[in-house]
């Protein structure tokens, strides 16, 4: 290159420079101002800093470079820069892309509040707006790297015969893949019909616990002991589970004791009220209903019905409780406590014989 050519791609290099920082300072400027107005704008503007400065250089290296090069040159290093800068501002794109939706999907996040008492509503948008972030990520992408394929000619040269075979590579690729694909479509039908959402109360495979994660292939269930259980996205479309606050959080639950029939029920339905007050917060008020369900046996089924406002407040209360009633049983009518009776005969007693006589001891134990 002569002298000239030097002064010329020297003088393109400072005008691509200094459209690339007006660019980047007025977009900047342009989103204080507008964040003035509107918050989010400013949370844009540093969520995307880095990705849309990125682009800008690119496109004025990008331009820079075209402005340089010899119309008549066929030299290969410049169509492999040429390419190098098409793959990236592509890549530059998609990143851009990428973080203003999921910005805005952040954005429509930030608003469902999970912590408030009814947060069924928000729970639902909370469990599509993180799929939808998954499916974001994954298209962008997709689109991206063809985009990318195609930038290369020998990829554009072979697309029609590529083109050509999908339907049959298609067929292939879905019986191959049939239970991921399965899993994928399992997963945003569980997004989208509100059978499940995040932080929901469960029972699956006889063991209960809360909806963790969601995502296109499994499902993550928190366990009551803080173990997770992981299980394939189609289990919550073909297997039957319980889901307990799929519409609201508040739950009834029982606590069922086994009693001598010689127990003050009376008694016991009293002293339930001062129990539920000491309760405090975990009864919500609803319902505190004390019944006997059964006799037989020389036994009598007492069973307590009581509400609360989610799951872990129902379980804490029922071992409240019944921790109570227990007491009340042990220290106020001892004779309520579980008693097994047995008839002692002496064995010179005729066994069958309508009018026997012989002493009869009858020995109560204590179960």
């Amino acid at each position: 290159m002569s002298t000239e050519d030097w002064k010329n791609a020297l003088l393109a290099a400072a005008v691509a420079l200094v459209v690339a920082l007006a660019v980047i300072i007025g977009a900047r400027v342009l989103l204080r101002i507008l964040g003035q107005h509107w918050k989010p704008a400013t949370w844009l503007a540093d969520a995307c800093r880095t990705p849309f400065r990125v682009l800008v250089v690119l496109v004025a290296l990008s331009g820079w470079v075209s402005s340089i090069q010899p119309r008549d040159s066929d030299a290969w290093w410049w169509t492999a820069i040429g390419l190098a800068l098409r793959v990236a501002e592509i890549a530059g794109g998609a990143w851009l892309l990428t973080c203003v939706l999921l910005y805005l999907e952040d954005l429509t996040l930030g608003r469902a509040r999970t912590d408030e008492k009814d947060n069924r509503v928000a729970r639902r948008v909370r469990t599509q707006i993180l799929l939808i972030r998954r499916l974001t990520v994954a298209i962008v992408v997709i689109i991206a790297v063809g985009a990318i394929l195609l930038s290369f000619p020998g990829v554009r040269a072979i697309g029609a015969s590529v083109l050509a075979s999908a339907g049959l590579i298609s067929v292939v690729a879905a019986l191959a893949a049939q239970s991921t694909l399965a899993n994928v479509f399992a997963g945003i039908q569980i997004a989208f019909n509100d059978a499940i959402k995040v932080d929901d109360a469960v029972i699956v495979e006889s063991e209960w616990g809360w909806i963790e994660e969601i995502t296109l292939s499994y499902v993550v269930v928190r366990l009551w002991d803080d173990r997770r259980m992981v299980l394939p996205s189609t289990y919550f479309t073909s297997t039957p589970f319980q889901n307990w606050t799929r519409k609201t959080s508040e739950l009834m639950g029982a606590v069922e004791l086994d009693l001598d029939f010689r127990v003050d029920t009376a008694g016991m339905r009293a002293a339930l009220g001062p129990i539920m007050e000491e309760a405090g917060a975990m009864w919500d008020g609803r319902v505190a209903h004390f019944q006997v369900t059964d006799a037989v046996g020389g036994y009598v089924h007492v069973r307590v019905l009581v509400t609360a406002v989610d799951a872990p407040t129902l379980f804490d209360l029922r071992c409240h409780v019944r921790e109570r009633l227990v007491q009340w049983v042990r220290e106020h009518d001892p004779e309520g406590l579980p008693t097994q009776r047995v008839m002692l005969t002496s064995p010179t007693d005729g066994l069958g014989s309508p009018g026997r006589q012989g002493a009869s001891t009858e020995v109560d134990q204590h179960r």
